[in-house]
């Protein structure tokens, strides 16, 4: 099966300073793969420079076609959602006016009505919320909107940044169990950077440990899982 999406010999910058040092994975349609490393190995870079955020070098495809120097509006059209750190809802607009920006450059309305009664589905609590000013919602119900707004994109692959950060355990538990419900019913390609190595591993097939921008381990979930000296170098447990 071909890959949805190819990384081959990915460098990234932020002005002079190179954060990425050739970096390689793939992800196959429908998988979910984890990024993991300590902070500042690069995890939030490679989501940056999927969606051309950064300055890169190297080779990025969609469905085989390459990305690199499209816009990272371009890159959203073709069905990449990115749900970043900090989650990036607008706080000052209510939980539907944040729906409805998100969907505001599709044009077919009857399929953004189904998306967002999926929305619904998948985050009952954002239906009973939706006058209420996003800044005014909990920490998880702030991150099942920034969920929400990507899917109102229609991606077939979302990038995910840290999504248990700040937010108290068995939340963290009932967004990890949605995302693996969006993955499975909604066919959501998911590529998920997370500090909460053992979390992440659970939810994903395939991971890739990095360090200092480069690749050093990619594998199966189970197969990093079971490594007890890349759990102990790389991953803190």
């Amino acid at each position: 099966m071909a890959a949805l999406l190819e990384v081959e010999a990915l460098d990234a910058f932020y002005g002079q300073t190179q954060a990425l040092h050739g970096v390689s994975f793939a992800l196959a349609p429908g998988g979910i793969t984890a990024l993991l490393g300590a902070n500042g190995a690069g995890k939030t870079t490679t989501l940056r420079s999927i969606c051309n955020m950064v300055r890169t070098q190297g080779s990025i495809l969609i469905d085989g076609r390459p990305i690199n120097r499209l816009p990272t509006e371009e890159i959203v059209r073709i069905g990449v959602g990115h749900v970043p750190e900090g989650r990036g809802t607008f706080t000052n607009l209510s939980v539907d006016e944040n729906l409805r920006v998100a969907a505001y450059s599709r044009r077919d309305r009857a399929a953004c009505e189904r998306d967002r009664e999926m929305v619904y589905e998948f985050f009952p609590i954002l239906k009973q919320r939706l006058a209420q000013q996003a800044g005014t919602l909990s920490g998880g119900e702030q991150q099942m909107l920034a969920v929400s707004r990507a899917l109102m994109l229609s991606p077939r692959l979302m990038l995910l940044d840290e999504p248990s950060f700040g937010l108290a355990p068995i939340v963290v538990q009932e967004i990890f169990h949605i995302m693996r419900r969006i993955n499975s019913q909604a066919k959501v390609s998911m590529l998920l950077v997370e500090q909460n190595a053992t979390l992440a591993l659970e939810l994903a097939d395939h991971a890739h440990v990095l360090e200092t921008g480069r690749v050093v381990m990619s594998g199966t979930s189970a197969t990093i899982k079971n490594n007890e000296a890349i759990r102990k170098s790389y991953l803190g447990y």
